[in-house]
């Protein structure tokens, strides 16, 4: 397979397949990585639940694949919160082609807000839980125990710092990354000193921050710093990293 249009027929069948399996309240994509990232969603089943379209953009995570900062993107049933506030259970494969170069993913998001919350509701209802250790012994919920396992009802509002974000057009994704690398500096840009500054740059490099068009002059901005300035910050980070790969090829 060269491309995900040389099979597209089992594409579209093995898309119908997972929508009429799991129903209205699973989201199936399928991306086409040989595209600008901008537009990749080449097929969405049950769009609703992120607000996204065909014609659409890519994750976060999918950048990091293409960057190659990870090597095996793969990654299944993992958690994500939207930022209006669903809990998603989630999947994400990866398409090679026959030289082993990848050229696409098939996504699955599983709405699972009104599970999780009727779950939770349950718990406080019967104030009953199972032992981990013994399954026969059911014993009283404390309180404390049941305000732990509550879901925050913000919780989409302050996602994990490596949590996948789902934007209807790349500007948003490298917004989030953006606002990734502010949190993780810990301090205004402009108390940044200028190794710190080079850390910044670093994050989004390895978060393929820079594989979106336009994005150094977003970041040029941000960091107020000249064009030359970003250019030279990442022409250090990425000597530094070819030395230590083969550093360690060495070894």
């Amino acid at each position: 397979m060269k491309t995900l249009y040389d099979d597209w027929d089992t594409w579209q069948r093995l898309m119908s397949m997972l929508e009429y399996q799991f129903g209205s309240n699973c989201e199936i994509i399928l991306h086409d990585l040989t595209k600008d990232y901008n537009h990749t969603i080449v097929d969405i089943r049950n769009g609703h639940i992120t607000d996204r379209n065909i014609g659409d953009c890519g994750s976060n995570l999918g950048l990091e694949v293409l960057r190659g900062t990870v090597q095996e993107g793969d990654r299944y049933n993992y958690v994500v919160y939207t930022r209006d506030g669903k809990i998603l259970r989630s999947s994400t494969m990866f398409i090679k082609n026959d030289e082993g170069n990848v050229i696409g993913c098939l996504c699955i998001n599983l709405d699972i807000t009104e599970t999780v919350r009727l779950e939770e509701f349950l718990k406080r209802y019967n104030s009953y839980e199972i032992e981990e250790d013994n399954a026969q012994s059911i014993l009283p919920t404390s309180k404390k125990h049941a305000e732990a396992n509550t879901v925050p009802s913000d919780s989409s509002s302050n996602p994990p710092s490596d949590s996948e974000v789902f934007a209807n057009n790349i500007t948003e994704v490298l917004e989030f990354l953006i606002a990734q690398a502010d949190k993780r500096a810990g301090k205004p840009v402009d108390g940044l000193s200028r190794e710190e500054k080079i850390e910044f740059v670093r994050y989004l490099d390895q978060k393929g921050a820079f594989l979106v068009t336009k994005s150094s002059e977003r970041i040029c901005e941000h960091l107020k710093v000249s064009r030359f300035t970003l250019y030279n910050y990442l022409d250090l980070i990425r000597k530094e990293s070819n030395t230590n790969t083969e550093t360690n090829k060495e070894e």
